[in-house]
Parts: C-alpha cells; sequence; structure tokens
C-alpha cells in the first residue's frame, strides 16, 4: 500500500495587514544659542521617548486591524494530487471521480490517483459579542497611547525647561563664585599691602588667603554642576554631544494656568481609555456564555489520469458550537475581568489624588518662590552695599579681616539665594502647566 501526494494551498482573508515601519528621521539644524521654547519643540520631535512612544500608537493602531480580521470572512484555496492503494482512499477517488461500477471489488479497488480543487469559505455569524468587544477594547487601547505620548510629551517638555533653568542657575551661580574671588583678591592685595606695612597680622593675612582658596573650590564645583546640567540638557534633546549655549534675555514669561484643576491631564484620561478597555474586555469574557455561529461552504472538483475520471461536489451549511462546561474556565475570565475594571477604577481615584496634590504642591512653589525672591533682592541689595562699605573700612584699617570675610561670604550667599529664587520661579511656573494638563508654550 502506498500514497504519493503533492499538496498546494492558498488561504486568503479579506483583510490588508498594515505596513509597520520605524523611519529614521534626520536631525534638523541647531539653534547656535537656545531658548527654553526652541529647546521644548526640538525635544519633542528629536528625544528616544518621543520616538517610543509614537511607536506605541502605530502597535496599538496595527492591534486595531488585528481584531479587526473577525469582521470578514476567511476564503481559502487548496490543491492536492495523490496516488494510492489503500481500499479507503481508492474508494472514495472512485465515488468523486464518477467511476463507480458492479466489477469493483471494495476490499481491493485497485490503484487510484486524484487531483482535488477545492474552494472554501467560512464566516462567523455570532458569538456572543466577542469580536466587537474585541475591536473596542483594541480602539481604547489606541486612544491610551495617544494619551501616554501627550503624557511624555508633556513631562518631557517640563524637565526640558527646569533643565533649562538649572542651566541658568549654574551660570549665574559660577559669575557669582567668580565675583566673590575677584572681590577677595582685592581685598588680599590690600591685605598684603598692610601686612608688609605692618599694619596686620599673619593670622589675618592668611584667613583671607585661606578664604580665596575656599572660594576657588566653590568656583570649581559651580562649574562641574554647569557641566552637568549642559550634558543633562543634551540627554533631553536626544543630542550625544555638542555645544550647549542658552538665552534667558529673549526667553519668554510663559503664562500662569487660570484653571488649577487637573481634568485636561493626559493621564486622567489614559487611565480612564483603560477602564474602557478594561470593560471591553469583560464583555468579551461574558460572551463565552454564549454558543458561537458559523456559514460555511466549500466546492470541490477531483479528477485523475489513472481512471480517466472526473467530478465536483459542493457543500454549504451552518455550525453551532455551545460549550456546556469548560472546567470553570469562563466564570474565571470573567472574575478578572471584573477584577481588573475594580482596580483601574482605584486607581484613578489615588490618580486623581496623586495629581490634586501636584497643583497643589506647584501652586505652593510658586508663592513660596515668589516670596523668596522678593527677601533675597533686597538680601543682596543689603549686602552688596554692606560689602563696598567694609572694603573700604579694610582698606582704612577700622574693620577686622575676618569680620570682610564673614561680610563677602554673605553677599555670595546672597547672590545664590537671588539666582535660586529667580530660577525657582520660572520652574514653578512650567510645573503649574504640567500639572493643569497645559502644554509648555
Amino acid at each position: 500500500m502506498y500514497r504519493v501526494y503533492l499538496v498546494l494551498s492558498f488561504f486568503l482573508i479579506g483583510y490588508a495587514s498594515p505596513i509597520f515601519a520605524v523611519e529614521g528621521y534626520s536631525q534638523s539644524a541647531q539653534p547656535a544659542i537656545w531658548t527654553a521654547r526652541q529647546a521644548v519643540h526640538f525635544a519633542l520631535t528629536h528625544s528616544p521617548d518621543s520616538q517610543v512612544a509614537t511607536q506605541r500608537i502605530e502597535a496599538a493602531k496595527a492591534m486595531v486591524n488585528q481584531v479587526k480580521v473577525s469582521y470578514y470572512p476567511q476564503i481559502g484555496l487548496s490543491a492536492e494530487y495523490a496516488q494510492t492503494n489503500n481500499p479507503t482512499y481508492s474508494f472514495g477517488n472512485i465515488l468523486n471521480q464518477g467511476k463507480f461500477d458492479q466489477s469493483i471489488d471494495f476490499n481491493n479497488p485497485g490503484r487510484t490517483d486524484d487531483l482535488n480543487l477545492r474552494a472554501g469559505l467560512q464566516y462567523r455569524l455570532y458569538n456572543g459579542g466577542r469580536d466587537q468587544a474585541g475591536v473596542k477594547a483594541a480602539e481604547a487601547g489606541v486612544a491610551v497611547s495617544e494619551m501616554q505620548q501627550v503624557a511624555v510629551s508633556a513631562q518631557l517638555g517640563f524637565e526640558v525647561v527646569r533643565t533649562f533653568h538649572t542651566i541658568a542657575q549654574a551660570m549665574d551661580m559660577l559669575e557669582a563664585h567668580q565675583a566673590s574671588i575677584k572681590a577677595i583678591g582685592t581685598s588680599l592685595v590690600v591685605a598684603r599691602a598692610r601686612f608688609e606695612a605692618g599694619d596686620l597680622l599673619k593670622a589675618d593675612l592668611l584667613n583671607i588667603e585661606v578664604q580665596e582658596s575656599m572660594a576657588r573650590e566653590n568656583l570649581i564645583l559651580a562649574e562641574h554642576s554647569l557641566e552637568l546640567a549642559r550634558k543633562a540638557f543634551l540627554g533631553l534633546l536626544g543630542l550625544r554631544e555638542g555645544q550647549v549655549f542658552i538665552d534667558t534675555v529673549q526667553e519668554s514669561e510663559q503664562e500662569l494656568p487660570e484653571d488649577r484643576s487637573y481634568g485636561k491631564r493626559p493621564e486622567l484620561k489614559g487611565i480612564e481609555g483603560q477602564i474602557e478597555a478594561a470593560e471591553a474586555e469583560l464583555r468579551m469574557a461574558e460572551g463565552g456564555r454564549y454558543p458561537t455561529v458559523d456559514g460555511l461552504a466549500h466546492y470541490q472538483y477531483d479528477g485523475g489520469v489513472v481512471l480517466h475520471g472526473s467530478g465536483d461536489s459542493w457543500m454549504g451549511g451552518v455550525r453551532v458550537n455551545y460549550p456546556l462546561f469548560t472546567g470553570g474556565k469562563t466564570e474565571a475570565d470573567i472574575a478578572s475581568a471584573r477584577a481588573k475594571v475594580a482596580r483601574l477604577a482605584a486607581e484613578k481615584q489615588k490618580l486623581e489624588l496623586t495629581m490634586d496634590f501636584e497643583i497643589q504642591q506647584a501652586d505652593l512653589a510658586y508663592k513660596q518662590a515668589k516670596q523668596r525672591l522678593q527677601v533675597t533682592e533686597k538680601m543682596f541689595e543689603q549686602a552688596l552695599e554692606s560689602a563696598r562699605l567694609s572694603r573700604i573700612r579694610f582698606k582704612e584699617g577700622v574693620v577686622l579681616a575676618s569680620d570682610l570675610m564673614n561680610i563677602e561670604t554673605r553677599l555670595t550667599e546672597a547672590q545664590v539665594r537671588q539666582t535660586v529664587a529667580k530660577a525657582a520661579i520660572r520652574v514653578a511656573v512650567a510645573d503649574l502647566r504640567r500639572a493643569t494638563g497645559l502644554p509648555q508654550f
């Protein structure tokens, strides 16, 4: 008994698969001097975070097309050629080719061959609403991915603004330490002249020299902080290297949000989309309690060269499947889906509390920064005048070296505090815009 066969099959589904590709992007011309607005816009198109979020959306859209396959009929074409002396197959070939007669030995009908061409169609008419629920869940997934991209962009924009002003703050601090070194250097020249004249103790001279060394150490630390801030800035922009020069003079002030609520936050809309998808998944699980109904039809042609016969046939009908017992799988799927919906509802409540706290925190930070700026501006003016008078009096020999160094230190601290307060105001405004769901600039 032998059987030789050749099979060619084709399967067509009424669905076109989308082309999914990651296209490279060209680095656009970088400005020689960055403003915060330019940096935000550049980061939103060139940062890897934005690219990842974009591809998540494309993947979610592809998922929608995948689940929509069930909306279309499945059409298949197949071709098969075989030779056999198996009684069962041979007798079937004889019947299909219309060559049956009374002389055939049923136990040994002989060798036959058959070329079988078949076209089939199947379409699911009903499955308890699971297909519609699956599409709804996938479409909600697209909305969630889009909101995630908006959330990533909002956080990225805020981080760019904060790092921009961190650079500005570091530059101002660097200037403050340079001014401190210059002032201490001037006082050191006076101190050495007074020491040579016998009008200043060696300990006082050494005290000023130590203070100058400490000021130079602070300058080194400030330079290091500035360099780190520049590196972080480049990373947020999606750049590996480059010179960072910023323009704080032409930088426009951002408007404070009038509406201090979180209704526009993409995170809130995102979790609402997750809840919608989970509810659709629950409907899919509940659809397991219902039967499936499929319509099917096929046409078949058979022919052979051994018997020189041929014939065709067709079949059409409806198939119903109803799960009477699944070992509790359907009930477990429903319970799991319900638990997911309840969990997401609790996470939404937690997220709302968190976002409300973020708005209050950002608002308090803004108010504190404004108050600090008012105080530090007055503090710096007083420290600057006090240092000017003390330098004159030290030159005249009226003020001790230790007192002068304390005054110089307080001047530097006052300038640094003023710098921090200025940057804190701009960062607080940016944080308020992020917390209320508004974009930067």
